[in-house]
């Protein structure tokens, strides 16, 4: 069977327009909120105030008024930021400040629509960099805007580019002159669907990779046949195989993929809806290799159901955690929590437990728990896909955590470049609403718990948990010194909970089969399992959810098969952008916290990029360096400054000037940024830059 060739992604990289659907408090992005009607339109002043009012009340309610602005008049005019300054009691300057900070609003009218280029590691491991010069050179003089992002969540299947919010992935060189033709040309694909029709049900998923490799083309295809029910699915994370489909026969589901719409008409008459032989017949589902070598535990329900679907999620498990955690005690349930050695799955891997009980155990009748869905890390896309593919499981999660600290709000801060997942997680709000777990009298617990989303603005510091409440606050996400710890002094100063997607999408599992179920999974301190993504330049990139303790090289080698293009391995960055570089000699290391950290490593949020022995490892120290600079919250010397001189030491190495004296400094600022600086930004920025320097020097003296 061929995979999916590059051709095959450019041809069916379109996808539905993204009207995410926003809860009342939140409209929708700019990113994907702005229709190309919206260059041509015109708002009064009067009109935006009205819209930027509604939210004037709400707490932290800036930015939701900013990305309301926004979306009605494709920017937001320097008229209105003293309109804004009154109406939240704020002042002119502070609005601005807002305003300048976050890379997603702008005080001018765009040229044309915006194409949002990835330039992130994952996505130049995979010819990224040459899609980015193309892309700025193409769009010169055109009604369009091309504009850097780092990482869109298509790291398996990249380079990935965004044209108004719609994800496309696989694009080229070449083909990236197409998409801005197409952009400029306003050729808008037809709507998705949702689950439909009747008769022989065929599974076809909606998230957002296997939606840019053309699954919504798909679904609209097999939908036009008579006798089919078409359910979206999330995916179950072979990336390399989407679109996958699969049709229930009477001795389970049977896949099929990657399958294009051209490919429908053939599956039809080869008996797909009896599970036929075709060329592209994978087998029954559950019997496939790379699931088959899987623990589920968080990702158990992810491609199995329909994610809009509550009665779907019941039926399958969900809601079994809490109704258990409402009949035990407060107290009990974090001790649960903290018994299951359940660790921050966001890249601090700090014990959950520990982390409930200092906010149970801190007196004050307001509390909140935030989960923090702003995975900005480039080769992680786990929390998108446990959003797009369970949504249900992620609130559940967040009310379990509610209870067990006392806690009746929550809030999901999501980036902006997931309008997907907005949508998915909007669509669940409202399901378990209208079910009783959310809202007032939780199951007829007495309990009342609400959850709101809200959706960042293209800053990448705000993944740091102190920047993230800035930022929920309506503020510029700048990192707060600590102490006082969120959990004391959070939120609007009240005791706050801020979990990672993956830790609060565990908490229902743990609470269904008991601590014990879970702790008897991984080794040492690295308890339970771990969604480990596969990306940048490997051939079957996606997802896979395992007990810690299997090595790099099975994960990159087995289940990955090796580089895409075929070409040997010559290191893979593991936990994301501030990670650091491995060589193939470290493949032997088990997937554990602490065999990390002895080898100068972190495992961070579980993202492994792959990179073959072409790249220049010197030029992605470089990178490391210029990405903090650019995306510093600028608080802290070290960091803001210290990242600068480091692209400046490097471009004098690599140039030749005073080798071994700017090594020697470079090595220097390293270490004064590691320790001086006020949080992780700063502080893991040497991480890859030295692993760069120690493992791969040859590259620094050419």
């Amino acid at each position: 069977m061929g995979r999916l060739g590059l051709n095959d992604l450019i041809k069916s990289r379109v996808v539905r327009p993204l009207d995410a659907v926003m809860p009342a408090e939140m409209p929708r992005n700019p990113l994907f909120g702005i229709r190309l009607s919206a260059l041509t339109s015109t708002q009064s002043t009067t009109d935006l105030e009205a819209i930027a009012s509604q939210f004037a009340g709400v707490p932290g309610g800036l930015l939701p008024a900013l990305h309301a602005v926004q979306h009605h008049s494709s920017y937001i005019s320097k008229e209105m930021i003293p309109v804004l300054a009154k109406l939240f009691n704020i002042t002119v300057s502070e609005v601005h400040g807002v305003i300048t900070f976050y890379k997603d609003f702008r005080t001018e009218k765009p040229a044309g629509p915006i194409v949002q280029v990835c330039r992130a590691e994952a996505c130049q491991a995979r010819g990224g960099r040459e899609v980015w010069d193309k892309a700025q050179l193409e769009a010169q003089g055109k009604a369009v805007v091309v504009e850097e992002v780092f990482c869109l969540g298509n790291c398996a299947l990249g380079p990935a580019v965004s044209v108004d919010g719609r994800l496309l992935g696989g694009v080229n060189a070449t083909s990236i002159t197409t998409v801005i033709g197409d952009a400029i040309a306003k050729r808008v694909p037809e709507d998705s669907i949702d689950s439909c029709g009747e008769g022989v049900t065929v599974y076809v998923p909606r998230d957002a990779v296997s939606r840019a490799a053309g699954a919504d083309d798909v679904a609209l295809a097999l939908a036009a046949h008579s006798g089919v029910r078409v359910v979206r699915n999330g995916s179950w994370g072979m990336l390399w195989l989407e679109p996958m489909i699969e049709v229930v026969t009477p001795s389970g589901r049977v896949a099929y993929g990657p399958v294009l719409a051209d490919d429908v008409a053939g599956l039809i008459k080869s008996d797909l809806l009896n599970g036929g032989e075709h060329a592209l017949r994978l087998g029954p589902t559950l019997e496939l290799p790379w699931l088959k070598r899987q623990q589920r535990v968080t990702f158990a329900r992810v491609g199995l159901v329909d994610p809009r679907s509550s009665e779907d999620f019941e039926a399958n498990g969900g809601i079994t955690g809490l109704r258990r955690a409402l009949s035990m005690s407060p107290s009990d349930v974090v001790t649960e929590v903290t018994d299951s050695g359940l660790r921050g799955r966001g890249g601090a891997a700090f014990p959950t437990g520990i982390k409930w009980r200092t906010v149970l155990d801190t007196p004050n009748t307001t509390k909140y728990i935030v989960c923090n869905a702003d995975e900005g890390d480039s080769g992680t896309f786990a929390d998108r896909m446990l959003m797009e593919g369970d949504p249900f499981t992620l609130l559940e999660g967040m009310t379990i955590a509610g209870w067990a600290v006392g806690a009746s709000i929550g809030y999901i801060y999501v980036r902006s470049e997931y309008p997907e997942a907005i949508e998915a997680l909007n669509k669940a709000i409202a399901g378990a609403t209208s079910r009783g777990w959310l809202g007032d009298n939780v199951l007829g617990s007495g309990f009342s718990f609400d959850v709101h989303v809200r959706v960042g603005a293209g800053a990448y510091i705000c993944g740091e948990e102190t920047s993230l409440l800035e930022s929920l606050e309506g503020k510029r996400g700048v990192v707060r010194a600590k102490p006082p710890l969120p959990a004391i002094e959070g939120l609007f100063g009240k005791p706050t909970v801020v979990n990672n997607v993956l830790s609060l999408g565990t908490i229902p599992a743990i609470l269904s089969d008991g601590a014990a179920a879970y702790a008897a999974l991984g080794m040492g301190r690295s308890r339970g399992t771990q969604v480990f993504q596969l990306a940048g330049n490997i051939a079957r990139g996606g997802i896979v959810e395992t007990a810690f303790g299997i090595t790099l090289g099975e994960l990159v080698n087995d289940l990955g098969g090796a580089t895409d293009n075929g070409r040997p391995i010559r290191a893979v960055q593991v936990g994301g952008p501030l990670g650091a570089y491995l060589p193939t000699s470290k493949f032997d290391l088990p997937m554990d916290y602490e065999a990390f950290a002895a080898a100068d490593a972190m495992l961070g949020h579980g993202g492994i990029v792959v990179f073959d022995d072409t790249v220049n490892m010197a030029a992605q120290a470089r990178f490391a360096m210029e990405f903090c600079a650019i995306e510093s919250c600028g608080k802290c010397t070290p960091c803001r400054i210290g990242s600068t001189r480091g692209v400046e030491l490097i471009d004098k190495i690599t140039s030749g000037v005073d080798r071994s004296a700017n090594i020697e400094v470079l090595v220097d600022l390293c270490e004064v940024m590691a320790d001086a600086s006020l949080c992780a930004m700063g502080g893991l920025t040497p991480l890859p830059v030295r692993s760069a320097l120690r493992l791969f020097t040859e590259d620094f003296n050419t």
